[in-house]
C-alpha cells in the first residue's frame, strides 16, 4: 500500500503518521488490555467528582458533612481573581494560548531537564485530566505498567489525549473552575472553597492576594507547604508565587514588596468533623438514609446531596446544654456514692470481682491476644495490664493518661450516659436527637440502638389496656399486697409485687391517682385483670416495636425498649390516637438545590380520640394527683399561664435505669440515664430514681424552650377534647391530713406497730378533708379538671387515727388475750 508513494521521505512520513494514528487508536481503545482505561466522551461531558454531602437542620444551619474527600464545588464568579492570576502565573502562563498541551513548554522543559534544571511542563488542563480522571490509578493501567519507560510514556500520552478532549468540550474559565474544585490542599481538604474556609475562615471570593498566593503555592507540595504544620516554608512558597505574579505583571514591584512582607495570618475555619469525626445525629441520619440511597442509587459520601433534617438547631442546642449540665452533676453524684469502692455489683450488692477481666474478653484486642498467645493466659494478662498512653473522656475536658486495657475498662464502666429525643407527633418530625454524652468516645446511640428496661414509664400501657377494656380513670382499686399466680415450666408460681417504698397504704385509689403516684400493687392488679397480653397488644399499637414478654410484671417495665420507641408511643396519646412514625429527614436536594425527595411521616390511627385524650388526662396525674411522681417539676419555671405537663418517671431494679417521659401540648420528650454497664448504678432512690436523674434534664430543656419565643412553643394547658368524653373521669382525689405523731418514736413505741403479716397491717383511714375550691367546682361543672392542684403535702398521709398511750396499751392487752384464747 505504501509502495505506491514513490517519494521515499514522503512514504516514510506517511508510514510514521499511520502507525502513530494506529497507536493512539489502540491507546484509546485499550487494545488487548495493554494500556488501561481512557476517559470517554461521556466521561468528559459529565465529569465525576467526589462531592461532600451536607447535613442541615430544619432552620437551615449546616451541622454535618458526609465525604470521602472534603470538597464543596464553587462557580467561577465566586472565586477571587487573585486566585486565578496566581494560578496562571505559577502553573501555566500560556494557559490561554495552547489547546491543552503546550509543546513549547514541553520542549523547553526537556532541554532544562537535560541540563540538570528539572522543571515540569504539565499544563493546567493536563493536571485537571490527572486529578479528575485519575489517569494513573490501577483502573487506568494496562499490561504495559510492568515496562517502566513505556509505562511513563503511555501515562503522558493519555493525559495529552484527555487534555485535548477537555479543551474541546469546555471553555478556559470552565477548565479553571473544574481544576480549582478538584485540587487537594492537605488535611483532607479538596477544592478552593473548602481550602479558603479551612485556612482563612472565609469564602473563596473574599481571598486577598497574599492568601490566594499561599493557597496556590500549596499545590506544589500540600504537606510541605501546609501553613499549620510548616508556617515558615509556607510563607517562603507564598512569596515565590508573588514573585511569579510580579514577573508576569499581575503585580507591580511595589505591590509585590507590600504583599511579600506581610506576616502569615491564619484563621482556622470551624468545620464539622464530618466523616473523620462523628456525631450521633449524623450517624443516625446515615443509618436512616442507608436504604433510600441503595434503592435510589445515590452515594451519601460522594454525590453532593443536601439533606435537610427535621431537627431544630435551637432546640437541639438547648437539649445539649440541659444534658451537659445535669450529666456533670449526676456523674459527680455517682462517684460520691461509691467513693473508693468498685461499683460493679450483683443485685444483692456483692462486688463482681472478675468484672474487668470478663469485660476484657468481649474486646477484639483480647481475641487478638488469645490468637497470638494460645494457651498462655499469663501473656494475655501481661498485655491487658500493660499501661500505655491514651486520651480518655472527662467532663472537665479530654484527659491524657497512662492506662492499661483493664484500667480503661474500669474507668469507662463508671461513666453515666444518656439518650434523649423530642418529637412533634402531629407531623412526626424529630426535633431533638441526643444519642449520648460524646460520640467520639461512646459510639453506641442511646436513642434507637440501645434498649433498656423502661421501668414505670411502661405503666401507662397497662392503664391504656384498662381504658380499652371499658374502665374509667375513676375506677378504684385498693393499694394492698397481692399474690399473682403464673405458670413457669409447668409449675404454678406466685409473683408478689412491692411498692417503691415497700409499704401498702390500704387505700382505695382511682386509676388516675394510682398511675400518677406509680403504685405497683394497683398496676399489677390492673394487669392481671386486663391480661398481660393486652398490655403488650396496646403497647405495640401505640408504637413499641421491641419484642415484649407477656409476663405478669410486664407493666412494671422489665422488657428492654428504646427511647425512640417510647417517644413514638407517648406521641400517639398527644396526637389524638394517631401513631406517627418519626422521621429524621424532611427533604433532599442536589448541589444546586433541585428537589430529589421529600419525606413525610407515615400515620395510622390506632386509638380512639377519646381514649387518647383520657390517657393525656391520666398522664397529667403525675403533677396533679397527691404524691404524683412528676412533682419535682415544680422546682423549675414551667408553670406560668396555666401551663400543663403530663409525664411519667421510671426506674428499673437497683436504680440501673432512670427514665422520664414528658408530654406538653406541643411536644413529647423521652430521656434515659444510666451506665452502659448494667452492673454499675446508684445505691439509693434518693440518688438514682428517674425523678432525680432523667426528669431534671427534661425540666431544664423545657425551661429553655419556653423562654425562646422564636420557637413558637408556648406555655398553656392541653387543648380540650374535640369529641365527647363518655367515660367518667372527673373524680378529684381526697387529700389526707398528715399525722406528724405517727412517726414519733417518743409517742408510739415499737410494740404498737401492727404486724404486717396479719390483716391488721391495713388500718382504717381517717375521713378525707374536702379542699375543693370554688374554681374546682367550676372546673367540675365544665367537665374539665383543674389545671393545677394545690401543692402536695410532702409528708406521708396518715394511715391510722391518733391514739393515746393508754389506749394503745389496752388494745395491745386485748390482742394478747385474744391470741391466748
Amino acid at each position: 500500500m505504501f509502495r505506491r508513494i514513490k517519494n521515499k521521505p514522503l512514504r516514510y512520513s506517511v508510514i510514521t503518521l499511520y502507525f502513530i494514528i494506529l497507536f493512539f487508536c489502540a491507546l484509546e481503545l485499550n487494545f488487548l488490555w495493554l494500556f488501561g482505561y481512557s476517559p470517554t466522551v461521556k466521561d468528559i461531558r459529565t465529569p465525576s467528582m467526589n462531592i461532600v454531602s451536607e447535613l442541615y437542620t430544619s432552620d437551615g444551619k449546616l451541622i454535618g458533612k458526609y465525604f470521602t474527600e472534603n470538597r464543596t464545588p464553587v462557580e467561577y464568579d465566586r472565586i477571587s481573581p487573585a486566585v486565578i492570576d496566581a494560578l496562571i502565573a505559577t502553573e501555566d502562563i500560556r494557559f490561554y494560548q495552547h489547546g491543552g498541551v503546550d509543546f513549547r513548554s514541553f520542549i523547553s522543559s526537556m532541554i532544562s531537564t537535560a541540563t540538570g534544571d528539572r522543571r515540569g511542563a504539565s499544563t493546567i488542563t493536563q493536571q485537571l485530566a490527572k486529578n479528575l480522571y485519575s489517569t494513573r490509578n490501577k483502573k487506568s493501567q494496562g499490561a504495559v505498567k510492568y515496562i517502566p519507560l513505556v509505562r511513563t510514556l503511555v501515562y503522558k500520552l493519555k493525559e495529552w489525549m484527555t487534555a485535548y478532549k477537555l479543551e474541546s468540550h469546555y471553555t478556559k474559565n470552565e477548565i479553571l473552575t473544574l481544576y480549582l474544585n478538584t485540587v487537594p490542599f492537605s488535611s483532607n481538604t479538596f477544592g478552593i472553597k473548602t481550602a479558603a474556609k479551612t485556612y482563612f475562615d472565609k469564602d473563596a471570593n473574599n481571598l486577598n492576594v497574599e492568601e490566594a498566593a499561599l493557597l496556590v503555592g500549596m499545590l506544589k507540595a500540600t504537606t510541605t507547604y501546609n501553613p499549620f504544620r510548616n508556617p515558615e516554608k509556607s510563607v517562603e512558597r507564598r512569596n515565590t508565587v508573588l514573585s511569579q505574579m510580579e514577573k508576569y505583571e499581575y503585580l507591580t514591584p511595589a505591590e509585590f514588596k507590600k504583599y511579600s512582607q506581610r506576616p502569615l495570618k491564619l484563621k482556622e475555619g470551624k468545620f464539622d468533623k464530618g466523616s473523620d469525626g462523628g456525631s450521633y445525629l449524623r450517624s443516625a441520619v446515615s443509618r436512616y438514609l442507608e436504604k433510600w440511597c441503595e434503592e435510589n442509587d445515590y452515594d451519601l459520601y460522594t454525590d453532593g446531596l443536601k439533606i435537610y433534617t427535621t431537627i431544630d438547631s435551637r432546640m437541639q442546642q438547648y437539649a445539649e446544654e440541659a444534658v451537659n449540665s445535669q450529666m456533670k452533676i449526676l456523674q459527680k453524684r455517682l462517684e460520691n456514692a461509691w467513693g473508693n469502692e468498685n461499683p460493679w455489683r450483683t443485685s444483692d450488692g456483692k462486688e463482681i470481682l472478675d468484672f474487668p477481666q470478663k469485660a476484657a474478653q468481649r474486646l477484639p484486642y483480647y481475641q487478638a491476644l488469645k490468637k497470638k498467645y494460645p494457651a498462655n493466659q499469663d501473656s494475655i494478662d501481661f498485655y491487658l495490664n500493660k499501661p500505655k498512653k491514651m486520651t480518655v473522656f472527662n467532663w472537665g475536658g479530654e484527659k491524657d493518661v497512662e492506662f492499661s486495657t483493664i484500667d480503661s475498662i474500669k474507668y469507662y464502666a463508671k461513666i453515666l450516659n444518656t439518650g434523649m429525643m423530642t418529637l412533634d407527633p402531629f407531623n412526626g418530625h424529630i426535633k431533638v436527637w441526643i444519642g449520648g454524652i460524646d460520640h467520639n468516645y461512646f459510639n453506641y446511640d442511646h436513642v434507637n440502638q440501645a434498649k433498656r428496661q423502661a421501668g414505670s414509664t411502661f405503666k401507662p400501657f397497662a392503664y391504656l389496656a384498662a381504658l380499652e377494656s371499658g374502665m374509667t380513670p375513676c375506677d378504684k382499686f385498693v393499694d394492698k399486697a397481692v399474690s399473682i399466680p403464673y405458670g413457669n415450666k409447668g409449675k404454678t408460681e406466685y409473683w408478689e409485687p412491692k411498692n417503691a417504698d415497700w409499704n401498702f397504704s390500704g387505700r382505695e385509689m382511682s386509676l388516675r391517682w394510682a398511675m400518677g403516684k406509680s403504685v405497683n400493687s394497683i398496676t399489677a392488679q390492673i394487669t392481671e385483670k386486663v391480661g398481660a397480653e393486652n398490655v403488650v397488644k396496646y403497647a405495640h399499637l401505640s408504637g413499641i416495636e421491641s419484642d415484649l414478654k407477656a409476663v405478669p410484671s410486664v407493666s412494671l417495665g422489665p422488657n428492654d425498649v428504646s427511647v425512640f420507641e417510647m417517644v413514638r408511643a407517648y406521641g400517639t396519646f398527644l396526637n389524638k390516637g394517631v401513631r406517627s412514625d418519626p422521621i429524621l429527614v424532611e427533604k433532599i436536594t442536589d448541589q444546586d438545590g433541585r428537589l430529589i425527595e421529600e419525606f413525610s411521616a407515615k400515620q395510622e390511627r390506632t386509638l380512639s380520640e377519646e381514649i387518647a385524650w383520657l390517657m393525656l388526662y391520666m398522664l397529667r396525674g403525675g403533677m396533679e394527683e397527691p404524691g404524683g411522681t412528676s412533682q419535682a417539676l415544680w422546682e423549675w419555671d414551667l408553670w406560668k399561664k396555666n401551663n400543663q405537663i403530663g409525664g411519667k418517671t421510671g426506674t428499673s431494679s437497683d436504680y440501673v435505669d432512670g427514665w422520664y417521659m414528658g408530654v406538653t401540648k406541643d411536644l413529647v420528650t423521652g430521656v434515659w440515664v444510666g451506665c452502659d454497664e448494667r452492673s454499675v448504678h446508684f445505691k439509693t432512690s434518693e440518688t438514682g430514681e428517674g425523678s432525680r436523674t432523667a426528669l431534671p434534664i427534661f425540666a431544664k430543656f423545657m425551661e429553655k424552650v419556653y423562654r425562646d419565643p422564636s420557637l413558637g412553643i408556648t406555655l398553656g394547658p392541653f387543648p380540650k377534647s374535640t369529641v365527647k368524653i363518655s367515660r367518667e373521669y372527673q373524680c378529684p382525689t381526697p387529700r389526707y391530713q398528715a399525722d406528724t405523731l405517727s412517726v414519733d418514736s417518743m409517742f408510739l413505741d415499737s410494740l404498737s406497730v401492727p404486724d404486717l403479716n396479719t390483716d391488721s397491717a391495713v388500718l382504717p383511714l381517717p375521713e378525707p378533708i374536702n379542699i375543693n375550691t370554688p374554681k374546682d367546682q367550676e372546673n367540675k361543672a365544665n367537665q374539665q379538671p383543674a389545671n393545677r392542684p394545690p401543692a402536695p403535702v410532702k409528708t406521708e398521709p396518715v394511715i391510722e387515727e391518733k391514739k393515746t398511750r393508754k389506749q394503745l396499751r389496752e388494745e395491745r392487752r386485748e390482742n394478747k388475750a385474744k391470741q391466748n384464747n
